[in-house]
């Protein structure tokens, strides 16, 4: 039987859509679920095995980027979705899916001085809509299972990864944390990616951060949208592999 995922969309969400069908695509079976749907029956996440908060600007980012989400599910569901993650169930949270997880103490648990590490504005100031080329860990996250690089667009304005001090940021490299980083089009990468190959200013080039079981992804970079080769922007000069089909491919097979 094929897994069922649990795209969960609020108010500003945009890519639920095109998340759910790259699922359907991997052979799942994809539901996208209002927030309030989900408060109102917060067993209904017992039905799933995947859940998903994609991207968009979930109540128009008002506070900051995922902050009220992200509130809301601390407050309302921190309960189910903590069963859920027991379980051995996956979560993947996509751009403001990621800052969500993060900012919900979901991805990376907080101490006593409070959250561990943060989203911020990009250092460009602006918006950034791009692609990016990546090094990937695939041995440390469920969801890059057997990948080493990728390449996805981008579009964010507070993509940046930022640790509480720099004590932090090596407790989470060293424990694995940082499966997907930004690497340079040309050559092999350097301790210091530059602008704009790192398109946001991440400490340590992060792009995507798992949790200490490999199986809750947080990752700014947007898998649904390169999930055919067509949608690469080079696709009519090669037949690029479509890198973020193997990402939900990867999720869907953990169920069959």
């Amino acid at each position: 039987m094929p897994p069922h995922v649990l795209v969960l969309r609020a108010p500003g969400t945009n890519c639920d859509q095109e998340t759910a069908r790259a699922f359907e695509q991997a052979g799942a079976v994809a539901q996208r679920v209002h927030i309030l749907r989900l408060f109102e029956r917060p067993r209904m996440t017992e039905d799933f095995q995947i859940l998903c908060i994609p991207g968009g600007f979930s109540y128009g980012d008002d506070i900051a980027a995922g902050k009220i989400l992200a509130g809301q599910i601390a407050l309302h569901l921190a309960e189910h979705i903590q069963r859920f993650r027991d379980a051995g169930k996956l979560i993947l949270g996509i751009c403001n899916g990621f800052q969500v997880l993060l900012k919900s103490g979901l991805l990376l648990a907080g101490d006593d001085e409070g959250p561990v590490a943060t989203l911020t504005w990009n250092d460009s100031g602006r918006f950034e809509a791009r692609w990016v080329r990546l090094s990937v860990d695939g041995s440390k996250c469920l969801f890059f299972t057997g990948m080493q690089s990728a390449v996805f667009p981008v579009a964010h304005a507070e993509g940046k990864f930022v640790a509480r001090r720099g004590q932090k940021l090596a407790e989470l490299a060293r424990s694995g944390h940082f499966v997907a980083r930004y690497r340079p089009w040309r050559g092999d990468g350097a301790e210091r990616v530059a602008y704009p190959d790192n398109p946001n200013g991440s400490q340590e080039n992060v792009a995507a951060v798992c949790d200490t079981t490999g199986r809750i992804l947080g990752m700014m970079p947007h898998p649904e949208r390169f999930v055919h080769p067509t949608h690469h922007p080079h696709w009519t000069r090669r037949r690029p592999d479509a890198d973020g089909l193997q990402v939900f491919q990867n999720a869907v097979r953990c169920f069959l």
